[in-house]
């Protein structure tokens, strides 16, 4: 019975990946998940329209591939991001060493490799440079959580 439940388990979070996989494709992101091995870090950024666009750094060993990659985070679509704050955004600092997360977005192998862009396009029609790409914390359960990039109050900004 153990087994089972343990099997049904695995199955379920296996078909999870499989539908935010897809879902990733479908707005014309690269999909990864992996284990956070360096938590999130602030990085200062341009300002734009008065408003600096930072970022938050973190490393994950993604389990596609085994490489350390840089998540390049924007600031300004975190959720609870405050205009010009100079720390990572409490919907990102909640993010530890040893976390499973998923991202959706553009890969990059500038000075590295790496994936930006894990964030809302903000309405835009999605392409490989501009993915509606996404950062979730993945549950014990193998659950995806809600996006962390999904906020649009300074799409403007971009306009």
């Amino acid at each position: 019975m153990k087994h089972a439940l343990l099997g049904c388990a695995l199955l379920v979070a296996f078909a999870a990946h499989a539908d935010e996989a897809a879902m990733c494709s479908a707005s014309a992101g690269t999909y990864r998940t992996g284990v956070v091995v360096k938590g999130p870090k602030f990085a200062h950024g341009q300002f734009r329209k008065g408003v600096e666009l930072s970022h938050t750094h973190l490393k994950m060993k993604a389990d596609q591939d085994g490489k350390e990659y840089d998540v390049a985070i924007d600031n300004v679509f975190a959720s609870g991001f405050e205009p010009n704050q100079r720390t990572v955004p409490t919907s990102l600092s909640g993010i530890r060493v040893n976390d499973k997360v998923e991202v959706c977005g553009q890969l990059y192998t500038h000075g590295g490799v790496g994936i930006h862009w894990v964030h809302t396009n903000c309405g835009k029609k999605p392409n490989p440079s501009k993915p509606d790409g996404w950062l979730k914390v993945i549950a014990a359960d193998g659950a995806p959580g809600q996006n962390i990039e999904s906020n649009t109050q300074y799409c403007s900004l971009f306009n």
